[in-house]
């Protein structure tokens, strides 16, 4: 028996709950540890979430804002923890709180524009491909949600499907369909682009 296999014993870490299995039953694990006060379980869940939670803010706010909000997502979730009802509906609960808070960045926010990727002091290939990223990210965000979201959370995070499925509280075909869609209609808004030589 190893060292660990003690300390897991009485915290209950590894174990899944009953009628539980895989991810969820980890997540509830330890939405359940975090309730009671334990900062390292929701160390872990900000480990496990935190690239969903970028992905949803990214599909709304400047880039440069999205880093510093998904700390505040996780922050007000840590403080409003005891308020969700069901543990096993942790991300969708998670990714609730992103777009509120996206949302209210952007009421409380001066009109302000991105600069152009041009215009941000970059030179030669890195700012083509910085340029081009831009654009990419501008026709995502113009995607609908379910689609803007997933893409973000594939082709920016690298999450792979049954892992968006299990953070997000969806089916793995409902993802998958949500990606090939949207993946279909982003080559349709970047084609013309692509065609005029830009």
């Amino acid at each position: 028996m190893s060292d660990t296999a003690p300390r897991r014993a009485q915290t209950g870490e590894g174990r899944a709950p009953e009628g539980a299995a895989g991810p969820v039953s980890l997540d509830v694990a330890l939405v359940e540890r975090a309730r009671r006060g334990d900062r390292a379980a929701f160390g872990r869940l900000h480990a496990r979430f935190a690239r969903m939670v970028h992905a949803i803010l990214l599909g709304r706010v400047p880039r440069r804002e999205a880093d510093d909000l998904v700390q505040d997502v996780f922050v007000d979730a840590l403080g409003k923890i005891d308020t969700l009802r069901e543990p096993a509906a942790f991300g969708g609960w998670l990714a609730m709180i992103a777009r509120n808070r996206a949302t209210d960045f952007l009421r409380a926010r001066r009109e302000t524009a991105e600069l152009p990727e041009e215009l941000e002091g970059g030179a030669g290939a890195g700012a083509a491909v910085a340029l081009e990223a831009s654009r990419a990210l501008a026709a995502i965000r113009a995607l609908p949600e379910a689609y803007r979201e997933t893409l973000l959370m594939r082709l920016v995070e690298g999450m792979s499907g049954p892992e968006i499925a299990a953070q997000c509280g969806l089916k793995p075909d409902s993802v998958r369909v949500n990606l090939c869609r949207g993946l279909a209609m982003l080559r349709e808004k970047l084609e013309p682009e692509v065609e005029n030589g830009r």
